[in-house]
């Protein structure tokens, strides 16, 4: 589904006007999660603690595919999917959208090289205090250490930065686990 550009811009100004919740804090424990996920159009069932046995996860929230910002987000974490991957992480999206739009997502803006996930009944953005008004996930991201503990979060609706700073973490945690 793409919106106009007039219902993107009243839709990103209603972001911004509602507080979001506190996200999880560093030092807390990952609440456990499974969801309907799709990889390079291809659905599959994901488990957040299989995908720890493998390394660390970034999971990282967005509001809505093919908006914008969240577009900026996947091709910037597709860019960088290969470092992740050199340091042992795997990152994952979740949005409220429907798995079909995610399948479609998939392979476009998040160019085949990452799963996202469907939460249409918000309760990951809900456990992970990442949740909007109107039922839309704030973009925060979160890396997870594989024993299931939060290492990193950071919460802002622009979506520069998230790369980056999940990257910083997840390498600090490679380097103090070597």
């Amino acid at each position: 589904m793409r919106l106009k550009p007039t219902v993107l811009a009243a839709f990103a100004s209603l972001l911004v006007s509602v507080p979001a919740l506190a996200a999880l804090k560093p030092g807390t424990m990952a609440p456990a999660f499974t969801a309907r996920a799709t990889l390079a159009g291809k659905e599959f069932g994901y488990s957040l603690a299989d995908a720890l046995k493998k390394g660390p996860v970034v999971l990282y929230f967005y509001p809505a595919a093919f908006t914008p910002g969240c577009s900026v987000e996947a091709n910037a974490f597709a860019e960088a999917i290969d470092k992740f991957a050199a340091l042992g992480a795997s990152v994952i999206g979740v949005s409220s959208d429907d798995i079909d739009v995610l399948n479609k997502f998939s392979v476009t803006e998040c160019r085949s090289k990452f799963p996202v996930a469907a939460d249409a009944d918000k309760t990951i953005m809900d456990i992970y205090d990442a949740r909007l008004a109107f039922g839309y996930a704030n973009r925060t991201s979160y890396v997870i250490a594989p024993n299931g503990e939060i290492l990193f979060e950071y919460t802002a609706l622009d979506p520069d930065g998230h790369v980056e700073k999940t990257l910083a973490a997840v390498e600090k945690w490679k380097a103090d686990h070597k």
